[in-house]
């Protein structure tokens, strides 16, 4: 799993919440995180990307993933600190699996992760 989070502290959150369960490899920016994938798209089963982030924000980065045979199959998990409905909108329409709002509570985060992985 990825976390891509440019504010330190949610990936840090992230980690926290998951690591019990999930191995959680971090990337502070969209471009990082395109790296990552690219590099071994099979060692990536889900990633949460935050949408608003300096640089190429995560709806470009969910664009390029879904654009890529390679990196297509990957779902993708939004999390953002705005609760606007055309954001969640516009991030299904682009592929994206689901939607977490911040501040998230750790169930919430756990159970959206769960919906997305295969037992």
């Amino acid at each position: 799993m990825l976390a891509v989070d440019d504010t330190p502290s949610y990936l840090m959150l992230l980690n926290m919440i998951l690591q019990k369960q999930y191995a959680v490899k971090a990337a502070p920016k969209g471009e990082i995180a395109l790296k990552i994938v690219r590099q071994d798209p099979s060692a990536v089963d889900l990633i949460l990307l935050d949408i608003m982030m300096d640089g190429m924000d995560g709806f470009a980065v969910c664009r390029e993933l879904k654009a890529d045979p390679a990196t297509a199959h990957i779902p993708v998990i939004f999390i953002s600190g705005k609760e606007d409905g055309e954001d969640r909108k516009k991030g299904l329409a682009l592929g994206a699996a689901d939607f977490i709002v911040k501040p998230f509570a750790a169930d919430a985060v756990l159970t959206t992760v769960a919906q997305q992985l295969p037992g």
